[in-house]
């Protein structure tokens, strides 16, 4: 399997002017390419690891599927380096019996880099996609204090984050703040994929009564990919964007962003935040 992180050599700049080799620890980032009935659907620049909670969450946030029962196997291709080792960067999904495979009358590129999931769509139509699990009649209530100790708890599950600097960090808490799953990439996006395919592989999906908190920007494509499991709410710690908080208020979804300290700001489903 690939590895979570690398050493490489770098000159440190110091403050009082002088300079320094030493080793440096990055993130690792490699492709991985996602085929579905050993038809090539999808390449994304991911940290390895959790690859098949990975493809379960993209083709649920896809519209895919809507059940962990819709895969019926998922595993890895020969992809073999110079040195004729695997590096298990392609991975083949088969669905179950009566399971449609991807729609192809849309024309869609689903290379995606890092940090953008949705920026090789096609159109704007094409990413808005029905939902089998919409969050709106969700009955969640979570209290105010509790809400603003989310970014600290997610924190503490960012352990690649802590050595390198240069991951992004998704988690699902439940109404109690007791954390459901939490996984780093170098790709927000891809984050969030694998926690929520950890839930649909766990029979969690539709994940009612749970906060999906980011560690970053609220995007459109977050936002999406939480309504598309069926989160009543999504809190960020930076900005979200004006389509992001015109799909929550159109999904019935509560979205929080600016999480920081004790402030924050809701743009959308007030009422499930009891303060």
């Amino acid at each position: 399997m690939g590895r979570l992180t690398v050493r490489r050599p770098v000159l440190r700049l110091t403050a009082d002017g002088t300079t320094r080799s030493r080793p440096d620890t990055l993130v690792a980032e490699e492709p991985l390419e996602l085929r579905v009935g050993g038809k090539p659907l999808s390449v994304t620049m991911r940290t390895p690891g959790h690859d098949v909670e990975l493809a379960h969450g993209f083709l649920l946030t896809e519209g895919v599927i809507g059940s962990g029962a819709d895969i019926a196997a998922a595993r890895y291709c020969d992809s073999l380096d110079d040195q004729g080792r695997n590096t298990y960067n392609v991975l083949d999904v088969d669905l179950a019996a009566g399971v449609e495979p991807p729609d192809t009358s849309v024309e869609r590129n689903f290379y995606t880099t890092s940090s953008c999931g949705v920026c090789g769509k096609a159109s704007l139509d094409a990413v808005k996609l029905k939902t089998r699990h919409s969050p709106a009649a969700d009955a969640l209530r979570i209290g105010r204090e509790l809400l603003v100790q989310l970014p600290d708890r997610l924190r503490e599950h960012q352990k690649v984050f802590g050595s390198t600097g240069g991951l992004h960090a998704a988690a699902l808490f439940d109404a109690d703040g007791e954390v459901l799953a939490a996984r780093e990439d170098v790709g927000r996006h891809n984050a969030v994929d694998k926690v929520l395919g950890r839930m649909l592989m766990d029979g969690r999906i539709p994940a009612a009564g749970t906060v999906l908190m980011v560690s970053g920007r609220a995007s459109f494509e977050l936002v999406q990919k939480a309504v598309m499991a069926g989160v009543p709410m999504l809190a960020a710690v930076s900005a979200p964007s004006s389509l992001a908080v015109d799909l929550a208020e159109e999904a019935g979804m509560t979205l929080v962003g600016f999480l920081r300290g004790e402030t924050g700001n809701v743009y959308t489903g007030a009422e499930r935040i009891v303060v």
